[in-house]
């Protein structure tokens, strides 16, 4: 009890430390991180910005950029960068400790590398306890980047205040296949890399899209490593997100529904699975679904 009180004041502090140890523990199940979480104080008034968008589109860069302006005008932000884990050797590459490094000495800026743990869309149960963790110290902003693939852009919306896809001038070919699902979540997009031969069409084109699905969506042009076009959108940013309860409570649905499926999941061993797999899959009549009647 005093360690885990130990670490709530420190939290609350700003103690990037006591914070490193209390992700930690949260992070890998250590105790005593139920009784940690339980005894927060969530601030919910600190915005939350999902960063996402496809890979190559320079989300790093952005977050970068966007981290240091903000720190220069005083503030306070926490950086999550979730990376893919591997579904062969359940690693993570974490390379955004490397991207990111300018900024390890900053004491306004705090950055954490999460790996995905097998949440096809970045987004896992530890990821939402995470962010309730850095809610619980004295930040202004939390930015969330998540790893840019399949499902990540619409799962992001269940844990942010606002979300921002990043495109480059090179998906211009493709604006017309935007899923609805990320313009129904996007609250704005960014358009980085926007020196890029295209960008003023592509930037234009997707305003039109925007007007067509009668949404109010910005669109800002960024070249984020030159620092262009990264005051416009911190500014937005930084504005008071319009309070919505109906979003809020879908989004504390979204949010329960995957702890709750986290808890309910976690006796399952993934190691075990697949050498118990491995060894079905050599008798003749092996079948799924009897094997996973087996299991539950």
């Amino acid at each position: 009890m005093q360690y885990e009180d130990s670490l709530i004041n420190g939290i609350k502090d700003g103690s990037f430390i006591a914070l490193a140890r209390a992700i930690t523990l949260v992070e890998n199940g250590i105790r005593p991180y139920a009784e940690l979480l339980r005894s927060i104080s969530v601030n919910n008034s600190i915005p939350v910005i999902g960063i996402t968008g496809p890979p190559g589109a320079g989300k790093s860069t952005l977050v970068n950029a966007v981290a240091e302006h903000l720190a220069e005008q005083g503030k306070r932000i926490a950086i999550l960068a979730v990376d893919p884990t591997s579904p062969f050797n359940f690693g993570s590459l974490l390379g955004d400790r490397i991207r990111m490094s300018q900024h390890f000495n900053n004491p306004a800026i705090y950055i954490r590398s999460l790996a995905t743990r097998g949440a096809l869309g970045g987004i896992s149960a530890k990821t939402i306890e995470i962010v309730d963790l850095l809610k619980s110290a004295p930040f202004d902003l939390i930015l969330v980047e998540t790893v840019g693939v399949g499902q990540s852009e619409v799962e992001i919306a269940g844990l942010a205040d606002r979300t921002v896809v990043v495109l480059v001038p090179e998906s211009g070919d493709e604006i017309q296949n935007i899923k609805s699902g990320l313009m129904e979540i996007a609250q704005g997009f960014v358009v980085n890399k926007a020196d890029r031969e295209g960008a003023d069409t592509f930037a234009n084109n997707l305003h039109k899209l925007v007007h067509q699905q009668h949404q109010d969506i910005p669109v800002f042009k960024t070249v984020a490593d030159k620092k262009e076009g990264i005051v416009e959108l911190c500014n937005w940013l930084m504005s008071p997100v319009l309070a919505d309860n109906e979003r809020k409570a879908l989004l504390m649905a979204e949010k329960v529904f995957r702890i709750i499926a986290h808890y309910r999941m976690q006796d399952i061993d993934k190691v075990k699975l697949r050498a118990d797999i491995s060894e079905g899959m050599k008798l003749p009549d092996f079948n799924i679904y009897r094997f996973i009647d087996c299991l539950i």
